[in-house]
């Protein structure tokens, strides 16, 4: 019989967090701060006690965060300075660069820039603030939104995407016309193109 897995609790400081990405996309951020803005007077503790932020505990015991970056970087902007992290495994006992290497390998680190370009592990921003605005980012939440493809489980599965749109959706055309870029990112999605995405949802036939 399974045992119920108990997950392990911590409220740290939002300026502490560490992130495991280099960017967000800022249009998703706008939306998670419209989320909490629109919470009634006094459910922002109910929200933020069943919101918690993956992290994993590494050297100097500080919390590296591996999802949920873009409410960790609301947060911040909306002046909240205390979340709770989900603990999903406490390395602190690791030099910092055996920890860097296995996050990589465990799929919980994402150091690619804005325009898709792989850098090294020094190269991660420090905090959440420090995170850079990748349109393709938000693009690609926005054609998930309007059922472009499935959400899916894959680790960074949105910046996967976002890289599919990145190569064939005009930067300009994006920074012109969100809406309209979104359209037609949508309709791409759905093509077999992007069939060896996570959650693809384009027809079989």
């Amino acid at each position: 019989m399974p045992r119920n897995i108990v997950p392990v609790l911590h409220p740290v400081s939002v300026a502490d967090l560490r992130p495991t990405q280099m960017t967000v996309g800022l249009r998703e951020v706008a939306l998670k701060r419209k989320e909490l803005r629109a919470l009634p007077a006094g459910k922002k503790d109910d929200f933020l006690g069943v919101h918690f932020i993956p992290a994993v505990i590494g050297p100097k015991q500080r919390p590296f965060v591996v999802d949920h970056h873009h409410l960790a970087r609301a947060l911040h902007e909306e002046g909240i300075g205390k979340v709770l992290i989900s603990v999903l495994a406490d390395l602190s006992r690791l030099s910092k660069d055996e920890f860097l290497v296995f996050l990589d390998n465990r799929a919980w680190m994402h150091p690619f820039d804005a325009s898709g370009h792989r850098h090294g592990y020094e190269d991660l921003p420090k905090s959440v603030d420090r995170l850079v605005d990748d349109p393709f980012r938000s693009l690609a939440g926005a054609v998930r939104r309007a059922g472009g493809y499935a959400k899916d489980t894959t680790p960074f599965a949105e910046f996967l995407w976002a890289d599919f749109f990145r190569r064939r959706v005009d930067a300009g055309q994006l920074a012109d016309n969100f809406e309209r870029a979104a359209r037609k990112a949508t309709a791409l999605a759905r093509d077999k193109s992007a069939s060896h995405l996570p959650g693809w949802s384009g027809p079989d036939d």
